[in-house]
């Protein structure tokens, strides 16, 4: 057992259902709701290391610079201009286009805070790059992160994040009045 595994599941107590059974799926955006806390990176951290796939996140430029930007490069960290002048969502897909291999986590709010509406970069994203999106959701309650299939997004963005919202239904985030 990797030290990852054991830290995710005997000290902390969570479990995986589901997986990465399409490691050959070599680019997805993979969204993780919902999202309440700083205490999802490292839970996110610990399965992506018991599962053994690389997800990628993307992070302001001003954190891969010294003493830190090496280390959020081997977290599998890119970084991105967000200057007003930069389309932030042409910019990631161009990261996309740029790598062999780039599995973006990435949260649909936004935000740790309640939201009553998601983001819809990610979609954009997804489309942008031509790639599919997955969902994952990450339940405090039962401590469970569970893995979904591939969505591939059509084009009718109310329906596709209907269906994808539905995924994480029931799910409860580590502050349980942002869920």
């Amino acid at each position: 057992m990797n030290i990852s595994k054991f830290i995710l599941h005997k000290i902390l107590g969570w479990k995986i259902v589901g997986d990465f059974k399409e490691k050959e799926l070599k680019k997805v955006v993979i969204i993780v709701a919902p999202h309440t806390s700083w205490n999802d990176f490292y839970i996110a951290i610990l399965c992506r290391k018991t599962l053994g796939v690389m997800v990628n996140f993307v992070g302001k430029k001003e954190l891969f610079t010294w003493p830190f930007g090496y280390f959020f490069k081997w977290l599998g960290g890119a970084p991105l201009d967000r200057s007003s002048s930069q389309n932030k969502v042409e910019a990631i897909a161009k990261i996309f286009n740029a790598k062999d291999e780039f599995r973006l986590g990435m949260s649909p709010e936004g935000t740790r805070k309640k939201v009553e509406k998601w983001r819809t970069g990610f979609y954009y994203i997804a489309l942008g790059a031509k790639v599919p999106i997955m969902p994952v959701s990450m339940d405090y309650k039962t401590k469970t992160v569970t893995i979904g299939k591939p969505f591939y997004p059509t084009g009718a963005i109310e329906s596709d994040i209907k269906i994808l919202k539905g995924f994480n239904k029931g799910s409860v985030g580590k502050v349980a009045k942002y869920t």
